[in-house]
């Protein structure tokens, strides 16, 4: 009998990288379930295995490539924390270029419903609120949506496990993750777990007219704490036009000095 492992936690870029599966499935559990049961039952193994981490930060170069290569670079902090019964709180800041510095974007997720967003325009001094029918617009210029900035939850989605497949040199299992929300950009998505650490290497987005719209992947893990995976390089394209987005993370640090006074309206015209 193949007995499945003990649950570790996995995590890589909130909201962006979100999604594991099992390592191993018995097949007694796959043969009684259907695909819905399969993808809600790896996706909420996927929320379990995220839980613990407290709070950490990084930072980031974000790289812009429109649709002829030429490339524009910015550079941004992050801080996270976990919050018991609700979703996670994620504070970005732009340090440069001189022209963003300062602009500041928070995020609160939940579990249900949408996830509350405020941008802080240091030009004009004040919050703007991303109301959820906006949250699909484009995040700073880059390819990715404000949508894909927020965390990602099981109870906003319909899931469905679609088969197993070679993923490079790896075995991948693959999930559709089909949104609730109305104002959400996308029809559905489509996402690329390997089974062997359980780390998200490809998600595809579809939009609500069922064309692929952008695909992100992600590259360079390593193994934080002994515990947790965060994927380096993350690449999201967008095929319709030819523009993509690159992010590169660095200097993680666990357990740092962050509480949710550091997740207010307040903090985040206060942030540099």
């Amino acid at each position: 009998m193949i007995r499945t492992p003990l649950p570790r936690p996995a995590l890589a870029l909130p909201g962006i990288l979100l999604a594991a599966a099992l390592a191993v499935e018995p097949a007694a559990v796959r043969a009684a379930e259907n695909a819905e049961e399969a993808g809600l039952r790896i996706a909420t193994e996927a929320r379990e295995r995220q839980k613990g981490f407290g709070n950490f930060t990084a930072n980031l170069t974000m790289i812009l490539r429109n649709k002829r290569g030429q490339e524009s670079k910015r550079e941004l902090g992050l801080k996270v924390i976990e919050v018991e019964g609700d979703g996670d709180r994620s504070l970005f800041v732009f340090g440069r270029p001189r022209n963003v510095r300062g602009t500041g974007f928070l995020v609160h997720a939940h579990k249900t419903g949408p996830d509350d967003q405020w941008l802080y325009l240091p030009a004009l001094k004040r919050v703007k609120r991303i109301s959820s029918s906006k949250q699909s617009g484009s995040f700073m210029g880059s390819e990715f949506s404000y949508e894909d900035m927020g965390a990602v939850e099981v109870e906003k989605f319909r899931h469905r496990r679609l088969r197993e497949e070679a993923c490079g040199k790896l075995r991948c299992t693959v999930l559709e993750r089909v949104p609730l929300s109305r104002d959400s950009g996308y029809s559905r998505q489509v996402i690329w777990l390997d089974r062997e650490e359980l780390r998200t290497r490809q998600i595809q987005y579809f939009d609500r007219r069922e064309k692929l719209l952008k695909t992100l992947v992600v590259e360079d893990y390593k193994k934080y704490l002994d515990r947790f995976w965060r994927g380096g390089k993350l690449t999201m394209t967008n095929h319709l036009t030819r523009k993509s987005t690159v992010l590169l993370w660095s200097d993680y640090a666990f357990g740092t000095d962050l509480d949710l006074g550091d997740f207010t309206q307040t903090a985040l015209k206060r942030a540099r």
